[in-house]
């Protein structure tokens, strides 16, 4: 089985003020196999959102290597991993352009990674691929494919950043806690719907959740972080094991806070 992403030591350091330093991302190894779907949970500044942030490269690391296939993309910008990752947020309104409608944002993501030229769109010609796409998802996004994004819904839009990160097969797909702002009854919906897209194309993805129950049921491996370490790397015959009070059991003993002077 192939390697999707390794990630070797990743350190991040920040300076908290005066002579005193923080580590945030503490020695972090993984490594993620093609088609691996990893669940991650860990507690408020376990080192979760700094971890993908790394990986975008929306944060440097301070030190570590990170390598997607053949290549080291430590030093690669944002922009250019961008190519290589597709990443669905928590906030509703961070994946899509609002003022753009539901089929425009679509075809920006059909054309995700290649070359861009003045040249017709043909967005009359992707209607009806957009229109199958998006009665997958059971809320009517298919009837407003000529509507701003800004108008849709919390999960019509959501469910649309889903299927925009997931439209081109990407190397990794990034959730960081996509469902945490939607009502149970939507967020149910929408974690059905992930699944089918990661099983259907059958994509590679971490998944930062804080729902155990989304973290038991879903996915292949389980990690949990702490201050900034992962301290759990599950494989699957380990997590199918584990119960939700183990979970629990997890968050009760903590490894002390670091810092560097």
């Amino acid at each position: 089985m192939s390697a999707i992403l390794e990630i070797s030591h990743a350190t991040k350091v920040i300076d908290n003020g005066i002579n005193e330093k923080k580590v945030i991302l503490n020695d972090v190894s993984l490594t993620i196999n093609e088609g691996d779907f990893i669940t991650v949970l860990g507690g408020n500044g376990a080192g979760k959102s700094t971890l993908f942030n790394s990986i975008t490269g929306t944060l440097t690391l301070s030190g570590g290597k990170i390598k997607s296939g053949s290549e080291e993309i430590t030093s690669f910008s944002e922009e250019k991993r961008a190519n290589y990752f597709s990443r669905v947020f928590q906030d509703p309104k961070l994946g899509t352009a609002p003022r753009m409608t539901v089929a425009e944002n679509l075809l920006l993501a059909l054309y995700r990674g290649q070359k861009r030229t003045l040249k017709n769109r043909h967005l009359n010609e992707r209607r009806d691929l957009f229109f199958e796409i998006c009665s997958e998802v059971g809320n009517g996004l298919e009837e407003h494919l000529d509507m701003p994004t800004g108008n849709l819904s919390g999960g019509q839009r959501q469910a649309l950043s889903l299927l925009m990160a997931t439209l081109t097969k990407p190397r990794l797909l990034l959730l960081d806690e996509h469902t945490a702002a939607l009502d149970p009854k939507t967020s149910k919906q929408l974690m059905k719907l992930t699944d089918q897209r990661i099983t259907d194309g059958n994509l590679t993805c971490l998944m930062i959740t804080h729902r155990m129950e989304d973290a038991l049921h879903y996915g292949n491996r389980l990690i949990v972080m702490q201050k900034g370490r992962i301290v759990k790397d599950l494989d699957r015959e380990e997590k199918a094991a584990l119960k939700l009070q183990d979970l629990l059991l997890f968050f009760e003993e903590e490894p002390e806070e670091l810092s560097v002077d």
